[in-house]
């Protein structure tokens, strides 16, 4: 068989030009990379042209990179090695986009570390049923394994290599394997996510930069974070790492403390962020703050929903062993410690054992708050959102598909954009469960004298009436004009016909909304002192004869926001009304603005000359998820507030917060607020400036 002769330079030129043409410019001639080719032999050109063309194909900057580095693959890998060495680029071009694939072309030396090392190399495959029981072994959630290009968590699954062949030994690459999912479950078990991480690294000029810093500050927290509980594990992560940086040794002090948590490593990112990055450890792998906060917050809102059940039936089987169910519910109380996950439950006082999936929820919930939230001690039976919360559970629950549900799709103002998010949050509107209506007669009883007072003076506004002067007749004389008519007459002037008073009816057109904060901090006496409020106001205005409505608010992430009806605008105050007032209880959070915003078009679409939007509220904008809480929360209410003064309401908050003077006059305005500093004065101050406000 006659051996082909190999191209010449000229004739490599020519085939590359066509198949690389839209990589090629005046810098990056066919002819630089066909010198490359040119001294191979006919076969290895030939097979270098056939892969070029493929890997063009997908890329023409991938056909590029392959023909400039192929020659020094063949002599490496050969040719059944590069093509194993194209195919793993291709494989990251199709999974991560056209830079990591050109990384992974450059990357010779790391694949022929690779190559000469599989022979010793661990399948993922092998060992993840090994790997699944070590990590049960140690506290925290049980977490899933799962096989990935990168290597990172977001709190529920480690992602791994699906083959690590780093070290010739494969003792070694077992051990490894070991210690990234160690330092991943670290990273759940000790609230590496703990911190809204997003503005965090966006305050930084190069946020990769940042998050790498991170990552690295954090390697060190955990390390010691598990090593105090595990000795073992110290000793496993600490042997695979480089020595630890002299420039670090005041940072690893710090990091090395009991209480060090992620909000140390974000303080001393700022000292180290302008330093040169040291070599990042080998189980690092990288941080997805974003995707874990998602995660988390998914499985807050689920495992919320959950305890609240389980909570529930705790109480009726106490209140039934005590057989007072009239009495009232019992009061739940939690001791929790972040470093064991440990915990005691106590009902009115005694320890309770809860069954082992209310243990399981409850060290969960320590882990990803450091304690059990009070709120959460808030029993709860199915609330509006049973549907979308099943949804939402098993992967389907996005705003598409809540506004599909029954929701309503509002903008959110996003300051640092100074613009909106459009369909940011869903809202649900629903009544209020109602409650016992023994509540409001109570209230009547207790406050009889007070209601009386209050009706008389807001009867009194009704029956104000104005006087019309200069008037061509009335029911008595306007002396003023009179004794002008008389000076005219004097100095012989015509004097005016009109010296009478007309007393006219003064009509009031007044449509007013409450917005009641049904938030899980009014719990207790706070939520009492709003449902008395309520009850005395609806009692006045009844006196009054103003136009009136009712509405709850609360919210859980911009994917749940509430809206309870207790009273609409064309309801009588009658039974059913009362019950819902009896109904009002804490809820969730309190994201403010698109509440402000539903609520507004609802008291635009009444006619009346005057509109007033009434809030009744014990704190500031807040959530606990996606960054509403602090400046970005305050500003998307005030946006909401000045969209609601464009179309013509009149804004007003009654707080018992002590700090609202720290952000209500930014919000509302200086003028259109009042602290009230006693919270059992509520019910009565509130009706007291409604009257002041509308006289």
């Amino acid at each position: 068989m006659t051996k082909l002769t190999p191209l010449s330079q000229l004739e490599l030129e020519e085939k590359l030009d066509d198949v690389l043409c839209a990589a090629l410019s005046s810098r990056r001639s066919a002819a630089a990379v066909a010198a490359g080719v040119a001294p191979l032999s006919r076969a290895q050109q030939e097979f270098v042209l056939a892969w070029a063309e493929v890997a063009a194909q997908n890329a023409a900057e991938l056909g590029y990179q392959f023909t400039a580095q192929a020659p020094q693959a063949l002599a490496l890998f050969g040719q059944s090695g590069t093509e194993k060495w194209l195919l793993r680029a291709l494989d990251a071009y199709d999974k991560e986009g056209l830079y990591p694939a050109c990384a992974a072309l450059k990357d010779l030396a790391g694949f022929k570390r690779a190559s000469d090392a599989a022979g010793e190399g661990v399948a993922l495959t092998e060992v993840t049923r090994v790997l699944e029981l070590f990590l049960l072994g140690l506290a925290g959630r049980r977490l899933s394994l799962e096989a990935a290009d990168d290597t990172w968590t977001d709190t529920e699954t480690i992602f791994l290599p699906e083959r690590i062949a780093r070290y010739p030994v494969r003792a070694q690459n077992f051990n490894l394997y070991k210690a990234i999912a160690v330092h991943h479950w670290a990273q759940s078990r000790y609230g590496s996510f703990n911190l809204d991480l997003a503005p965090v690294l966006a305050g930084y000029a190069l946020p990769g930069r940042a998050l790498a810093w991170l990552n690295l500050l954090e390697a060190i927290r955990l390390e010691s974070q598990a090593g105090r509980a595990f000795p073992g594990l110290a000793v496993l992560l600490s042997g695979l790492r480089p020595a630890h940086s002299p420039m670090l040794a005041a940072s690893c002090a710090r990091l090395s403390r009991a209480d060090a948590s992620v909000a140390d490593s974000v303080l001393l990112l700022r000292e180290h962020y302008a330093l040169a990055l040291p070599e990042p450890f080998p189980y690092m792998g990288s941080l997805h703050p974003g995707r874990a906060a998602e995660v988390r917050g998914e499985r807050i809102a689920r495992e919320r929903r959950a305890l609240y059940a389980e909570l529930e039936q705790l109480r009726l089987a106490a209140q039934a062993e005590r057989g007072d169910s009239a009495a009232g519910d019992p009061e739940l109380d939690v001791e929790a410690s972040f470093e064991t996950l440990e915990f005691e439950l106590q009902i009115d006082g005694e320890a309770v054992a809860p069954p082992e999936e209310v243990a399981k929820l409850m060290r969960s919930i320590i882990q990803d708050f450091g304690e059990i939230p009070e709120e959460y001690l808030l029993a709860s039976g199915p609330g509006a959102y049973a549907a979308a919360d099943a949804a939402e559970t098993h992967g389907a629950g996005d705003l598409a598909e809540s506004s599909a549900a029954g929701g309503r799709l509002y903008d959110e103002w996003d300051f640092r954009r100074r613009d909106y998010r459009k369909g940011w949050c869903v809202l649900f509107e629903s009544d209020v469960v109602p409650g016992d209506a023994r509540f409001v007669a109570g209230v009547r009883a207790r406050y009889a004298g007070q209601i009386a007072q209050l009706r008389r003076r807001f009867e009194a506004l009704r029956g104000e009436d104005r006087l019309a002067r200069r008037q061509h007749e009335g029911e008595d004389i306007d002396f003023d004009a009179a004794v002008e008519a008389y000076a005219d007459r004097a100095s012989g002037v015509e004097p005016s016909e009109r010296l009478f008073v007309q007393r006219r009816r003064s009509e009031r057109n007044i449509a007013a909304m409450f917005m009641v904060d049904m938030s899980g901090s009014t719990k207790g006496w706070i939520n009492a002192c709003e449902r008395e409020a309520l009850v005395l106001l609806c009692e006045a205005l009844e006196a009054l004869g103003d136009r009136y409505a009712i509405y709850g608010f609360s919210g859980w992430t911009r994917k749940r926001c509430d809206i309870y009806r207790i009273k609409t605008f064309d309801e009588p105050y009658g039974d059913a009304v009362r019950a819902r007032i009896a109904g009002v209880e804490p809820r969730d959070y309190t994201r403010m603005g698109v509440a402000i915003r539903h609520l507004t078009g609802i008291l635009n679409a009444v006619e009346a000359k005057t509109r007033i939007l009434f809030t009744l509220s014990d704190g500031k904008p807040d959530d606990f998820h996606d960054g509403y809480r602090g400046d970005y929360g305050i500003e998307d209410t005030r946006q909401a507030l000045i969209e609601a003064r464009r179309s013509g309401i009149h804004p007003f908050c009654v707080t018992i917060d002590e700090e609202a003077r720290d952000y209500l006059p930014h919000m509302y305005g200086p003028a259109s607020w009042v602290l009230i500093d006693d919270a059992g004065q509520l019910p009565l101050k509130t009706a007291d400036v409604y009257r002041r406000l509308t006289s």
